[in-house]
């Protein structure tokens, strides 16, 4: 739940002081919502989740008339893209399929993960949950490149989402954003000035932009993990070195794993090489561990003289996700508690792969198998 001005909590008998309100109400831009506490929240929520459900049918009604709203009058965006609202209600994922535990919570929140925050112990996978990563990650790569094939010039964000949550529940997957800390949607897609966490909605992508779809699935017990960038149409010449840097980075990155290199390294190898070029790197966003848990130790950071804790072992899984900025790297959020653009409006491109230590180097999870990795985008190129 955010943090906001003083209220009286909406608790029924509670009047107490609320300095939280709903997060689902700030995103459908519902008024008021505040309580005292995550128990009151919690105690309320058979009778409260009806206000949503009365908001996301009038929204409902909205999209089907095409209206677009912009949900935050007065906001100054740092670039010239905007969101367009009302967003899509939320897809249901059929009730045989194996879900997160945070899949069903009301704030979306993964207990699995806040059980284990602030550790800095980093999990070596034995074989069998190797087996089940490697078998995850299989899958989000394929969802991936579904919507790859999707990317071009009059193709909705929201188009590319609806792909990826049937391409999921096809393969019996859990799409881990859906509800992840009440995420809205089943992908990120990051367009232009967003660095990450964009959520899919119906503007049209237009020639020149690029476009970064971040997937991540949840199969079996375990999340794979992967993300790239994506030219829509012709682009200039000083953004395809943008992406192209950006690939170079993780790509220098992933070329250093092995056994005994410290986790605070990368960011030295990534920074060096996106500077040379002229382009800055993301302080706020790093690459993470991921297995049973969507996001766990260790951090690794993509900026050089970090702090990241931790020497890298065979058996480690774990994610590198550099994000590039042809401008300045200072980064802020819009009101949507998700959507983290550049703070001058430049922009940022981005890939990820979900990796597996190993005794003499690394495998990549999420390569694409029939060219060990090489990135989509340069196809287009």
């Amino acid at each position: 739940m955010a943090a906001v001005e003083t209220r009286e909590c909406e608790t029924e008998g509670c009047n107490s002081e609320a300095k939280l309100q709903c997060p689902t109400c700030i995103k459908l831009g519902i008024q008021g919502s505040y309580f005292c506490s995550q128990e009151c929240f919690k105690g309320s929520w058979s009778t409260h989740k009806l206000l949503h459900k009365k908001t996301k049918d009038v929204v409902k009604n909205c999209v089907e008339d095409d209206t677009n709203t912009d949900p935050w009058p007065g906001y100054r965006y740092t670039g010239k893209l905007r969101p367009f609202y009302p967003l899509t209600p939320k897809r249901p994922v059929p009730g045989n399929i194996l879900r997160p535990d945070y899949a069903d919570h009301p704030m979306g929140m993964s207990e699995s993960e806040q059980s284990m925050k602030g550790t800095s112990q980093i999990k070596t996978l034995p074989d069998d949950e190797i087996e089940s990563m490697r078998t995850v990650c299989k899958l989000a790569r394929e969802v991936l490149d579904i919507a790859a094939i999707m990317v071009k010039p009059g193709v909705t964000t929201e188009e590319i989402d609806e792909a990826v949550h049937l391409a999921c529940t096809e393969r019996n997957c859990y799409p881990s954003p859906l509800n992840y800390y009440n995420f809205p949607k089943s992908c990120c897609t990051s367009v232009n000035e967003v660095i990450c966490h964009g959520i899919p909605d119906r503007r049209e992508l237009q020639e020149g932009d690029i476009l970064n779809v971040d997937i991540t699935v949840f199969y079996n017990g375990y999340h794979g993990d992967l993300n790239e960038t994506f030219f829509v149409g012709e682009v200039e010449e000083g953004v395809k070195r943008l992406v192209q840097t950006t690939y170079e980075c993780l790509m220098q990155a992933i070329d250093a794993v092995k056994p005994g290199v410290r986790y605070r390294e990368l960011g030295n190898i990534i920074q060096k090489h996106a500077q040379a070029s002229g382009f800055s790197v993301v302080r706020s966003y790093c690459g993470h561990g991921i297995h049973k848990l969507f996001h766990t130790a260790p951090n690794v950071p993509h900026y050089a003289k970090n702090k990241a804790v931790g020497v890298m072992k065979p058996g480690h899984v774990f994610t590198i996700e550099p994000m590039i900025c042809e401008g300045g790297w200072q980064d802020e959020t819009w009101p949507d508690g998700w959507t983290a653009v550049t703070r001058d409006g430049k922009r940022s491109a981005q890939f990820e792969h979900t990796l597996l230590v190993t005794e003499t180097g690394c495998d990549i999870l999420t390569r694409r198998l029939e060219d060990n990795g090489r990135a989509h985008f340069l196809s287009f190129m």
